[in-house]
């Protein structure tokens, strides 16, 4: 078991968990991602690491609230203990390389998960542009800790709440309007945003990393449930990314297979709803 030694509540849907884990603390790497197991009787949920402490042997999780799983673990308090963590899993980002300029972009709660691999493109000599964007102003995260990793920082919001009124498509697509110079985009958040970023960068064929949050069971490529379509191929998001090529990802297919279960999903939150007494 794993003991949660810190908590936060960053907004009225996402928390922030930091867990010693000392094994996975040690060797994981900028983009992998751990299996989280509430409890024992929990289902198995995929979360990126959005941090890590070596000499702590901690690191840190965040994610939002959307089910039954997620308000489970949401619901744990400091000082107890999460069930099952497996990890590091999944492909490390190609972090150690030096492109030139690298725009990162994290939309709602991706800001998180890209906020370590976007640490260490800057780190390895780049320079960074981030783009950190959410439907409104309480849901963005991280914007303080990606300001001062930046060389340019911006900021988009969809009721113009906070900085730029519009998507981080907007911003980008302004960027390579006006030719700026751009190696490498890698971008994070939900499926839809990361489609029109991989569609907003093709034209000018700017290389582009997408990391896909496909449904996951056991996170070694046995069961076959976080298969993807890239370039014509079929690929485990699991074992072979969870990074890909964001011109080359078939966003429809993954789109439909991220729908298939959500009767289901509405069933368990309300049945759990209704085990917390109709609070959530």
């Amino acid at each position: 078991m794993y003991k949660i030694v810190s908590k936060k509540v960053l907004n009225s849907v996402t928390k922030m968990l930091v867990v010693r884990a000392p094994e996975i603390a040690k060797v994981c790497k900028p983009g992998q991602f751990v299996i989280v197991r509430a409890n024992e009787t929990g289902e198995r949920i995929p979360l990126t690491i959005a941090d890590f402490n070596r000499e702590r042997g901690l690191i840190t999780i965040v994610f939002q609230e959307v089910g039954k799983s997620t308000k489970l673990l949401g619901s744990f308090k400091r000082g107890e203990y999460v069930q099952d963590l497996v990890g590091p899993l999944g492909k490390p980002s190609p972090t150690d390389k030096k492109y030139g300029t690298v725009v990162a972009i994290g939309g709602g709660c991706g800001s998180a998960i890209v906020y370590p691999v976007a640490r260490a493109f800057k780190e390895a000599g780049n320079y960074l542009i981030t783009i950190n964007g959410a439907r409104t102003m309480e849901l963005l995260l991280y914007r303080k800790q990606m300001r001062e990793i930046s060389d340019e920082f911006y900021v988009t919001t969809d009721d113009g709440s906070c900085g730029v009124h519009g998507f981080v498509t907007n911003v980008l697509g302004d960027l390579i309007q006006n030719d700026r110079k751009i190696d490498l985009v890698f971008a994070v958040g939900p499926v839809p945003m990361m489609k029109f970023v991989s569609k907003t960068t093709e034209a000018k064929q700017i290389p582009t990393l997408v990391s896909l949050n496909s449904i996951m069971v056991d996170g070694t490529g046995m069961c076959g449930a976080c298969r993807v379509s890239v370039g014509g191929q079929m690929k485990f998001a699991c074992v072979d990314g969870p990074e890909f090529d964001g011109h080359q990802v078939d966003f429809q297919e993954l789109m439909g297979r991220l729908n298939a279960y959500r009767t289901y999903e509405a069933e368990a939150d309300k049945r759990w709803i209704n085990q917390q007494g109709g609070e959530t």
